[in-house]
């Protein structure tokens, strides 16, 4: 008796072993794998937030002659940080409300390394003391004072990041002291940056001075790693542009990310992330949010809330502008 029991349960457990296997070949050989995947990466390539031709064409310069992507994310966004007529990044942008330029970057590279200052005052190049931060010290985040003396210590030079322009503007903004965040400012926002090198390997950066005349101390999703800016090696990376409390609070750019690890393109991805935000937000019609991502076989897509915001992209194929979808059309 145990041995015919033993020989029937043998003959169901072998029977469940063959049509569970029939079964993954089945699966296995209907499985479509999307078309990208069979075709080339597209490296190196630039990516920016925003009209910015100046910095992905540097970026590119750097890429082009066989340069880290690293490299080419912080050379790309300090050509906006010194261009005094962008007022929401590096030198030249408007101050809070107290009187005080502020500013605040992050970087991040392809093994995972990061780092980040915040209300930062008086360096032109925030990104680059970032860099600093991310291969100097064992933290990811410096802070205000803490960050500008770091700054002096690494070698970086006092300067006053107020122009002729933001002064008159801020003088004439405390006639009225009236806070109101701009739904959008075509080619003049934060910029995030994502590149591709000649290896395979992605790296980011963000940089801003934030909302024009905000409290003072406060700090917007940009140096937030995760939020502003998110790189993964494996898979792809994401940069954020918009009203940063919105970002923050979906934990935006790595959102992204995750969703390209779980199969999405970058373009469904950046949907997504937006149509979750929007989700929390129903009804709202007064900020704009804008994400950007790239994936691994140098792929990008791009998203907002309102229309009007863009992307800049270098690569072999040429140096594009390119309009995005928009929630509200």
């Amino acid at each position: 008796m145990k041995r015919r029991k033993f020989l029937k349960n043998s003959g169901l457990t072998t029977a469940g072993f063959l049509s569970t296997s029939i079964l993954a070949s089945c699966k296995t050989e209907n499985k479509i794998e999307p078309e990208s995947a069979t075709l080339p990466p597209i490296r190196p390539v630039a990516v920016c937030t925003w009209n910015f031709l100046n910095a992905t064409a540097k970026a590119w310069e750097v890429l082009d002659a066989g340069g880290s992507a690293l490299d080419a994310v912080e050379q790309g966004v300090r050509v906006e940080e010194a261009d005094v007529t962008n007022e929401t990044v590096g030198k030249g942008g408007r101050p809070d409300r107290d009187g005080n330029v502020t500013l605040d970057a992050c970087i991040m590279d392809k093994d995972g390394n990061c780092g980040s200052v915040v209300y930062l005052q008086n360096i032109a190049h925030p990104v680059s003391v970032a860099r600093k931060v991310m291969e100097e010290t064992p933290h990811i985040i410096l802070a205000g004072k803490g960050a500008e003396q770091f700054a002096y210590e690494q070698g970086f030079k006092k300067e006053d990041l107020f122009t002729e322009s933001t002064r008159k503007q801020y003088e004439e903004w405390k006639k009225t002291s009236k806070y109101e965040t701009t739904i959008n400012i075509e080619n003049h926002d934060t910029i995030g940056m994502l590149a591709i090198d000649k290896n395979g390997d992605i790296a980011g950066a963000c940089t801003t001075s934030g909302m024009a005349y905000k409290v003072a101390g406060r700090v917007g999703d940009s140096p937030i790693i995760g939020a502003g800016l998110f790189v993964d090696n494996e898979v792809g990376g994401a940069t954020a542009t918009g009203v940063g409390e919105e970002v923050i609070r979906t934990v935006g750019s790595f959102l992204i990310v995750e969703l390209m690890r779980q199969g999405m393109s970058p373009q469904e991805a950046c949907e997504e992330g937006v149509k979750r935000i929007m989700k929390k937000n129903e009804g709202r019609e007064d900020f704009q949010i804008g994400f950007l991502a790239i994936n691994k076989q140098g792929e990008t897509g791009g998203y907002c809330v309102h229309p009007g915001f863009t992307y800049r992209e270098y690569s072999e194929s040429g140096h594009e502008n390119n309009t995005v979808k928009s929630f509200y059309s």
